[in-house]
């Protein structure tokens, strides 16, 4: 009989193989590739850590799913963060790799109907958990979940896919922010907290910063010369820069250009060594 964690793994990648994966072009080009699927125990220290480092509005898995479900009683040890990364396509990244100032469409598209992509997995995910008599809850589909502000980071989200991801040892953070995973940074991810007991994925780094060459060997760079907003330095990721580029730029020339809501960029995760894999020379 399939574990928990192969059936959820299954249920991923059928997802993904299916026509629900689409940019929405007439071709009925897909929006992602194969997946990378994690998991980590609701009671994971680095959950409480979080919270302590990005303030009392974030939430700890067993927050989360209190708040959903109030009459389910639920230790952290009883939760599992599952958590997955959808990399970017071959095409869509070589597009976005030509482009300097503006997103390229298939870029766009998968910032748009890519992440319908994503929620309506999310989505599937509940159902099948559901059923089989897991209660779970999407963090980001929660009506209370919204922005606040972290005194030490400015605007954040009461949770945090990336985040997420890094805990389930999917990879780890880049000079802009961006998750560095073993298919790269150019993808986006998801999770969901589940009353569920699977055994946590091992990670396989020490620290949070592992997979940047900057960080680690103090080179690259790369990241800060594709971003056109001039929101990467040395010093970090400015996202007020960041933010006001992409909705008052980026998703102004996607609608103009090509007709529908977007507000994607991807300039730092592509043309960059982390834009389809760990840096060589990291692993």
């Amino acid at each position: 009989m399939p574990t928990s964690s192969q059936i959820i793994t299954s249920a991923i990648n059928e997802f993904l193989s299916s026509p629900h994966n689409s940019l929405q072009t007439v071709t009925g080009e897909k929006a992602w590739e194969e997946a990378l699927i994690g998991f980590s125990s609701g009671n994971d220290p680095l959950y409480r850590q979080l919270k302590s480092d990005i303030g009392p509005f974030y939430w700890t898995p067993k927050e989360i799913f209190t708040l959903t479900f109030p009459g389910i009683p639920a230790l952290p040890e009883d939760l599992t963060v599952i958590s997955w990364v959808l990399p970017q396509t071959a095409a869509t990244r070589r597009d976005q790799r030509r482009h300097k100032k503006y997103p390229a469409e298939r870029w766009s598209r998968s910032r748009n109907f890519g992440e319908e992509t994503n929620l309506n997995l999310a989505r599937h995910l509940l159902d099948i958990l559901g059923h089989q008599g897991h209660p779970a809850v999407v963090p980001v589909l929660s009506p209370s979940w919204g922005w606040q502000t972290s005194e030490g980071y400015g605007f954040a989200s009461n949770w945090s896919e990336r985040h997420a991801a890094f805990v389930s040892g999917l990879g780890t953070f880049g000079l802009c922010d961006g998750l560095i995973t073993e298919k790269g940074k150019a993808m986006r991810c998801g999770s969901m907290v589940a009353k569920i007991v699977i055994q946590p994925t091992p990670r396989k780094y020490n620290h949070q910063h592992d997979y940047c060459l900057f960080y680690v060997k103090g080179k690259c760079r790369k990241c800060i010369s594709r971003c056109p907003a001039g929101a990467i330095t040395e010093q970090g990721h400015d996202k007020d820069v960041c933010k006001k580029y992409l909705f008052e730029i980026a998703a102004e020339y996607a609608k103009r250009n090509y007709g529908f809501n977007s507000y994607g960029c991807g300039f730092c995760q592509t043309a960059v060594p982390c834009e389809a894999g760990i840096p060589r020379g990291l692993t």
